[in-house]
Formats: C-alpha cells, sequence, structure tokens
C-alpha cells in the first residue's frame, strides 16, 4: 500500500522525518483502533456467552458505592462485564487519538483546539446536566451522556467545515468516536433494561457498523486522494450492493436468532419469545446467498481482473469460515465458544466485504 498522503493547510507542513513519524503514528492508531473494535465485539460476547451481562447491576458504577465489583457474589461475571466496560474506555482513546492525528495533519493547530474545547465543553455540560438530574430526581447519567453526545456532534459539524482537505478521512474519524460515546450510553441502557434482547442486538449491530468504519478508515487513509471514478461495470457494482443487502440481512437473521437462544447475557433474562430453531433455518437462507453471490462476484472479478479481485478472495475466506463455524456450533448445542467466534467472524466479514465496496472506484490519478 502507499504511504499516507495528507496535508496540513493551516500550518507549516512537516516535512522529512518528523512527516514520516506523524505519519506512521497515524497508520498505526488506525490499525490498533480496528482491532480494538473488532476486541470489543470479542468482550461484548463474552459477557453475554457467560452469563455475564449484570454482573455489574449498575451504570456507569458497577454497584451502588464502586465503579469496579466489590461484591463476592459478583465473582468472575463482575470481572467479565467491568472488563468490557474498561475496554470501552481503551477503544474510546484510541479513536480519540486517530481523531486529534487526522485534524492535526488536515486542518491544523486551530481544529484540534478546536475539537479540544468543545470537547471540555461537552464534558462541562455533561456535570451540570448531571448535577440538575439528581436534584429533579431522575436518571442522571442517561442525561448527562446525552449532552456530552450532542456536543460531540456540535464539535463533528464544525471540525468538518473547518477542514479544506480529506474530510472524508475527519469524517470517518468523527464518526467513530461519536459512535464510541454512543454506545456507552447504549450500554447504559441495556444494563438498565435489564439486558432487552433488542436492545443488545442493537448494540452488536453498532460495534459491528464501527468495525466496518475503522476498515473504512485504513482504506482511504491508504488510498490517493481526490476524485474517484469507477473501476467495475456497471452491473457489477449493483450485483456487489445486491450482496451487502444479503449479508446485512443474514446478520439482523443471525443477531435475531441469538437473541432468541439459550444466551441471554443472564439467566433470569427472557427472551423475545421467537422460536430459535425456526430462525436458525431463516438465518441460514440469506447466507447460503450471500456464499453464492461472493462467489460469482469473485469469479467475475478474476476473469475480468478487476480492481476488488484480491479483497473478494478475502471475503469468500471469511464467509467460508463462517459458514463452516454456523453450521458446526448448530450441531453441537451452541457450545459459548463457538457462538462467540461466530459474532466476531460475522464483523471481520461485514468490514471484508466493506473493503471490497470501496473498491468498486479508484483515484483519477490512477486511472491508466
Amino acid at each position: 500500500m502507499p504511504d499516507t498522503t495528507i496535508s496540513s493547510p493551516t500550518t507549516a507542513p512537516a516535512t522529512g522525518a518528523h512527516a514520516a513519524l506523524w505519519g506512521r503514528a497515524l497508520r498505526v492508531f488506525a490499525w490498533l483502533s480496528f482491532l480494538a473494535q473488532t476486541i470489543i465485539i470479542g468482550t461484548g460476547g463474552a459477557v453475554r456467552l457467560t452469563g455475564s451481562g449484570l454482573g455489574c447491576s449498575e451504570w456507569p458504577l458497577c454497584t451502588p458505592e464502586s465503579l469496579v465489583p466489590i461484591y463476592a457474589d459478583q465473582g468472575i461475571h463482575g470481572i467479565i462485564e467491568f472488563g468490557n466496560r474498561v475496554m470501552t474506555g481503551v477503544v474510546g482513546v484510541i479513536a480519540l487519538a486517530v481523531l486529534l492525528l487526522v485534524l492535526s495533519r488536515t486542518a491544523g493547530r486551530r481544529s484540534v483546539f478546536s475539537a479540544l474545547w468543545f470537547a471540555l465543553s461537552g464534558i462541562a455540560a455533561a456535570v451540570v446536566v448531571f448535577i440538575f438530574a439528581l436534584l429533579l430526581d431522575v436518571p442522571a447519567t442517561p442525561f448527562a451522556m446525552g449532552a456530552l453526545l450532542i456536543a460531540v456532534i456540535a464539535a463533528m459539524v464544525r471540525s468538518i467545515r473547518l477542514t479544506p482537505d480529506r474530510r472524508d478521512l475527519v469524517v470517518l474519524a468523527w464518526i467513530v468516536l461519536l459512535g464510541v460515546v454512543a454506545q456507552a450510553l447504549v450500554g447504559g441502557i441495556t444494563v438498565l433494561t435489564g439486558l432487552n434482547p433488542f436492545i443488545v442486538g442493537f448494540h452488536y449491530v453498532s460495534s459491528l457498523l464501527l468495525v466496518c468504519v475503522t476498515a473504512a478508515f485504513l482504506v482511504r487513509l491508504y488510498a490517493a486522494p481526490g476524485p474517484r471514478v469507477s473501476a467495475v461495470p456497471k452491473w457489477f457494482a449493483i450485483l456487489s450492493h445486491v450482496t451487502g443487502l444479503a449479508l446485512a440481512v443474514t446478520i439482523v437473521f443471525g443477531v435475531l436468532t441469538t437473541g432468541s437462544g439459550p444466551h441471554s447475557g443472564d439467566a433470569d433474562v427472557l427472551r423475545h419469545g421467537f422460536d430459535a430453531t425456526v430462525l436458525a433455518h431463516v438465518h441460514s437462507w440469506p447466507g447460503y446467498i450471500l456464499a453464492a453471490l461472493v462467489a460469482a462476484l469473485t469469479v467475475a472479478a478474476w476473469v475480468l481482473r478487476l480492481e476488488p479481485r484480491r479483497w473478494l478472495l478475502v471475503l469468500v475466506l471469511a464467509i467460508l469460515v463462517q459458514v463452516g463455524v454456523g453450521v458446526w456450533q448448530a450441531r453441537e448445542g451452541l457450545p459459548p465458544l463457538l457462538v462467540g467466534i461466530h459474532m466476531v467472524l460475522a464483523s471481520l466479514s461485514a468490514a471484508a466485504y466493506t473493503v471490497v465496496v470501496l473498491h468498486l472506484k479508484k483515484p483519477v490519478a490512477s486511472e491508466a
């Protein structure tokens, strides 16, 4: 892959070793962001599959008196749930680092300071809202998180307006940070609603989408900037998007199937009433359609020597492994480890598909 090409128009551009260091740091943190978003799906799955969803009974505290597990009866469940919350903080710090590096390289110090000012203002607003909510005797933390989320959105809008170059990277970096804040709020709602299966499913899908966004950031980070043109025939692009629809349907039915199965996140949590056996079969139908569509795209791409052909091979491999694990877990009665692997593979399959779609176009400069 080519080196990252990002200019800094509002400050003197870095040159030589300094520029290489900044570019290397951005690439490292971008990869860490992708890995962290994938890992947190695994830790979130561990919470659910070990019955640790209510290992911490409160949010954002773990118990009414403590941020960390302190009760003996919480045991390993409290540790697993709290570990996932810690991972959320790690994901957030990495997302913030990526954002600040991108802003510094694309829009200069003014944009960085503006983002930090909005961050401090958002924290201050969250504290004020939290205090008022306590005085009004209403749930304080969700309202405080909502205020922080609004501040992040305002900062994102202003930052994008101040960015004259590589807005694609800035937008993607902000989406990841915004998503992390939103996910923290959704995670809290999940606990406060007693692990409502629909909210749990939404929580997982949101995490999966963030994996896709971080994958998209990596693709655009290494790609040449500027206008892009189609790199494939129109019919191939249409079939690729149909494949994406099949992938989305497969994932949705997979979430519903898991939400109806034995892994609720806690022994006392009610499922949403669907027949898990029937849903498992329904989930497999779009999965097989997806596999057939990806196979057709891959053959066509290699025959026609199209741009996304190598990444289609990656997608084929991910789906083959995913199908194999899915069949295996169904025959073995849904053991937690296989279900967890299936969840992580779904996010990686979606990420691979995202990369394929981004290779449907190429920079004008590379057109030959």
